[in-house]
């Protein structure tokens, strides 16, 4: 997926190519989904197997390729710095250092599930900010002996009460993170934390909810299923097929068979 606003996504199979040393100007966070990934960094040799984190910092040198002659496939989120420096000063209060992991390989379940979800649909400006909430968090919690992800701050409940109204009448449309800021008053990842913490989920996850809900009463009203995707504000079948399954457990098609046994 191409950049947006200074995150980006790329998943790849790397069979025989491999990448010479290069480096990037932003982290590089990856999860190792196949097979075995090998690579230099920081003068060292480092092994990555399925359902491993690799966290490369920005600047440094690094090559890539596969550890065996299967090759090995893996999904990498791309993030500015400065974006991660804005979301540090949101959850921690002050500005601090950015995070630095120690060990480029490890089992971090929350960057993992931050990666897994960064691929699970579109990425858009909600999607954008909750990915960076969590990869934040999560880099924190990796680089231990700094005290981890610090306990939540003053919290803005009237702020995040009309974000919250918001979400709940924009659901079919497109929204936009300088439309909640404009609500509320609050950064884009202030009011990140401050949503989990008095709501516990993020606006993107709450609106994908609340779209759901547009397309249960789409489906129940004898929509096809083919116009409640775009009526509920999904961006494709696909995306709506995948989300509403995670959200019901169940296909829209299943879904819409077991309802209408009700009837």
């Amino acid at each position: 997926m191409g950049p947006l606003d200074g995150v980006e996504l790329f998943r790849a199979w790397l069979g025989r190519t491999a990448y010479a040393t290069h480096r990037h100007d932003t982290y590089a966070i990856g999860l190792t989904d196949r097979g075995v990934q090998a690579f230099r960094y920081r003068g060292a040799a480092r092994t990555s197997l399925p359902g491993d984190v690799v966290v490369l910092h920005p600047d440094e040198a690094h090559d890539g390729r596969a550890g065996t002659r299967d090759g090995f496939g893996y999904r990498i989120v791309y993030v500015e710095p400065a974006l991660v420096a804005e979301s540090l000063r949101a959850l921690c209060g002050r500005p601090r250092p950015l995070p630095f992991v120690r060990e480029p390989v490890s089992a971090s379940p929350g960057l993992a599930r931050a990666v897994r979800e960064a691929f699970a649909g579109p990425l858009t400006p909600l999607a954008s900010d909750a990915l960076v909430a969590a990869l934040t968090e999560g880099l924190l919690a990796a680089e231990g002996g700094a005290g981890g992800v610090p306990s939540a701050r003053r919290l803005d409940a009237p702020a995040v009460e009309r974000a919250r109204r918001y979400l709940d009448t924009a659901a079919p449309r497109a929204v936009r993170s300088v439309d909640l800021e404009a609500v509320t008053g609050l950064s884009r990842y202030e009011l990140a934390r401050q949503f989990r913490a008095l709501l516990g989920t993020s606006p993107h996850r709450y609106l994908l909810m609340r779209r759901l809900d547009v397309a249960r009463a789409a489906m129940q009203a004898g929509h096809p299923l083919a116009d409640v995707a775009d009526e509920a504000g999904f961006a494709d079948q696909a995306h709506f097929t995948r989300v509403f399954k995670r959200g019901v457990g169940l296909t829209p098609a299943r879904y819409r068979s077991l309802r209408e046994r009700e009837a």
